[in-house]
């Protein structure tokens, strides 16, 4: 048994097993250390805590990404007595109903029908569309706490602009803002390491407050189509097929919280990625090039969610393990963006880095289908703030909040 130096972790090569509690705050604080002794002693390794197999290699994680022998369903090809899988819990129905038809959960023909359908407003061309919107609403944000000279950035801004633009885009009123991030935050709750019986229910509560919601808005763009995605997928067919009602609550339900929850940490990891590498934020944003490499640096360095799971569809060997089906597998995406043998100097922020791609939204048929809207996000409000905001520093060492597998932070105090 070899332990790291890292007094959270604890690593056994010989074995590839792997001691390490995702909900220290040593860890969670800043995982990339883990990830850097994880790459050096075993990219490939059995988390004990999680009782499932990780891959942190590149081109490992890259190809698994990819691999139609694995899927983020089970249910649809095996029956949970097969499995040996529980039933559902009853505390979570609502959560677990408007999750069954979500686009991150189902695979093909499923998948392919639902995707196909909504990809259509998220192509590159249809978003580039809102640029002037976000550039409007990012610069009206930073009008109103410029004359401050301080502000906590994640309340003021960037909590705000990206669950306006999906709310806009799918054709929900601005105003219900604050309360899709209450949903969603409690929604997302489901998914964190530090999950209790309290999370549970809150995330139940608000999956049904949500899915009502959207049933409302449904029923009213039947009757009023509008130019917004909604009216898209209620009304347009798909090799003769319409959307189910259910199809449409869990679909615009997937679409609000990755539309933005996401970017919202991506926004407060990246300026402080930014303000901490005492780098010239001017050199970072000369051009679009250079915009756009500075940005795909944070994006790989400091990812906002790390970890994607899949079972096992039929036997497959990996690495050398073998994997039988109804197994799952875990990906984590951001100890990808880190490895030695695909970017030098991993640890390093550099925003003139052009090597491999970043895995942060993923690859294959589940590659985030909201990457352009989030690409075009950071691309314009980045820059903005930077230049609107002249001599911005931390006014506060920065707390990263306790939502591991995602990894934002707490709040983000600036000063200028």
């Amino acid at each position: 048994m070899i332990m790291n130096h890292l007094p959270f972790l604890t690593i056994d090569p010989a074995t590839r097993s792997v001691s390490l509690d995702g909900r220290d705050p040593a860890f969670y604080s800043d995982p990339n250390r883990a990830y850097a002794a994880l790459h050096a002693a075993c990219p490939t390794f059995y988390w004990q805590e999680q009782k499932l197999w990780f891959f942190t290699g590149y081109d490992r994680v890259n190809s698994l990404l990819r691999d139609r022998r694995f899927g983020r369903q089970i249910l649809h090809i095996a029956t949970r007595e097969e499995l040996g899988m529980p039933e559902p819990a009853a505390h979570t129905r609502h959560f677990d109903a408007a999750e069954a038809h979500s686009l991150l959960e189902l695979e093909p023909p499923e998948h392919t029908r639902l995707r196909t359908l909504v990809n259509r407003a998220f192509v590159s061309r249809h978003v580039e569309r809102m640029k002037p919107e976000i550039e409007d609403l990012a610069n009206r944000l930073i009008d109103g706490f410029e004359k401050d000279g301080k502000v906590e950035l994640l309340s003021a801004f960037a909590d705000i602009i990206p669950v306006t633009m999906i709310a806009r885009m799918i054709g929900i009123p601005e105003e219900m803002g604050p309360q899709l991030l209450k949903w969603s935050h409690d929604y997302v709750g489901m998914y964190m390491f530090k999950r209790s019986r309290a999370d549970e229910d809150a995330a139940d509560r608000s999956a049904k407050e949500f899915a009502d919601y959207v049933r409302g808005m449904i029923a009213d763009r039947r009757a009023n189509p509008r130019e917004d995605l909604l009216s898209h997928m209620i009304h347009t067919e798909h090799k003769g097929q319409l959307l189910t009602e259910d199809e449409l609550i869990s679909t615009t339900i997937v679409l609000l919280n990755a539309g933005h929850e996401a970017t919202v940490h991506q926004i407060g990891n990246s300026v402080r990625v930014i303000l901490e590498s005492g780098l010239d934020p001017a050199a970072m944003f000369q051009d679009e090039t250079a915009t756009s490499r500075t940005v795909e640096e944070t994006l790989r360095i400091c990812a906002p969610v790390h970890i994607f799971d899949r079972y096992c569809l039929e036997p497959a060997e990996i690495d050398g393990i073998a994997f039988k089906r109804g197994d799952k597998v875990g990906m984590i995406l951001a100890a990808a963006n880190l490895d030695p043998l695909k970017f030098a100097d991993p640890l390093r922020f550099k925003p003139e880095r052009d090597e491999a791609p970043n895995l942060s939204f993923g690859a294959g048929i589940h590659f985030c289908i909201g990457a352009p809207l989030a690409r075009l996000e950071l691309n314009i409000v980045l820059p903005l703030l930077f230049k609107r905001l002249p001599g911005l520093k931390l006014a506060g060492q920065p707390k990263v909040k306790d939502v591991y597998h995602f990894h934002g932070l707490e709040r983000l105090d600036l000063s200028w």
